[in-house]
């Protein structure tokens, strides 16, 4: 059997390398632990595309973990030449759209942060990645960024595997409800106005983690996210969604060192509608900036 991770960053984006090399190392061991001959694309701008092209026939499964902006374009090509394992292009496209995403959670009922154009706010980039220029700042939203309140409030992500609900649907889908893996706590500075992603430690415990878990699943659901999903919220008055990555995200790597099921098993057998109902996480770790794990 042969999977195929591919992962953009590595690559084709210095500053992002370190954590997307980390991401990769974390899912190939567990494919290769599985059984699975692993192949990763290893082109530079549209040679990463090509490679995409001629790798993907070849292999039984496949995923990609990129920027927001590019993800749904190469899941695409994924998708129309081998067994995706991740979430589905067209419901990329919608979380990549952080206006978008936001106002369909919103018209569910889902707490996001208003969107405002004048006084102090966080300004992001629609379709940004992480933290990438997000600010704290008065100035007007540039071309391809909105502003949205600043809320304070406790920075929690929860991180989910969503099982088949579209694509394949006459041979895969279940109706299972997504699989919540673990809550996290996600380390945010702001520094000169600007916003930086720190780290993560899982598994976390909050007064509120079963209302916190549940927005998370109804945010799955609400935007057909299948595969590995990351919620980011900001706990306050009210569960605030800030952020909806519908790929493997830095948690994952921590995740998968207390875990004991392997990671590969869980996403492909959720992209044939196959869920096991929880996971068994042992012990705490943290992922920081250096993509160091500790085990706590």
């Amino acid at each position: 059997m042969k999977a195929l991770l591919a992962e953009y960053t590595v690559f084709n984006d210095s500053h992002l390398a370190p954590e997307g090399e980390a991401m990769l190392r974390a899912l190939s061991d567990s494919f290769e632990r599985c059984g699975y001959e692993v192949v990763t694309p290893q082109g530079h701008g549209a040679d990463f595309e090509d490679e995409l092209k001629k790798l993907a026939p070849e292999c039984d499964v496949g995923l990609v973990i990129a920027p927001d902006a590019l993800l749904a374009r190469y899941t695409k090509i994924v998708e129309d030449l081998t067994h995706n394992i991740g979430c589905g292009s067209l419901n990329i496209a919608i979380c990549a759209n952080k206006q978008r995403s936001g106002n369909l959670l919103e018209s569910r009922g889902i707490a996001v942060p208003k969107e405002i154009s004048s006084g102090r706010k966080v300004i992001k980039q629609i379709s940004g990645c992480a933290t990438e220029n997000m600010r704290l700042s008065d100035e007007m939203p540039g071309q391809g960024e909105f502003g949205q309140e600043y809320i304070e409030g406790d920075n929690i992500s929860v991180s989910l595997i969503g099982s088949r609900v579209v694509g394949d649907t006459c041979l895969y889908y279940s109706g299972k409800p997504p699989l919540v893996l673990s809550m996290n706590r996600q380390f945010i500075e702001i520094e000169d106005g600007l916003f930086r992603y720190m780290g993560v430690e899982t598994p976390v415990d909050h007064p509120r983690a079963d209302e916190i878990k549940a927005v998370a699943v109804e945010v799955v659901n609400t935007l057909g996210c299948q595969g590995y999903t990351g919620v980011d919220m900001i706990v306050a008055d009210k569960i605030y969604v800030v952020d909806v990555n519908p790929r493997p995200t830095s948690s994952m790597v921590a995740i998968v060192e207390i875990m004991e099921e392997e990671i590969a098993d869980l996403l492909v057998n959720a992209s044939r509608g196959e869920l096991v109902e929880c996971v068994h996480l042992n012990g705490h770790a943290t992922f920081d900036r250096g993509s160091r794990v500790v085990l706590l």
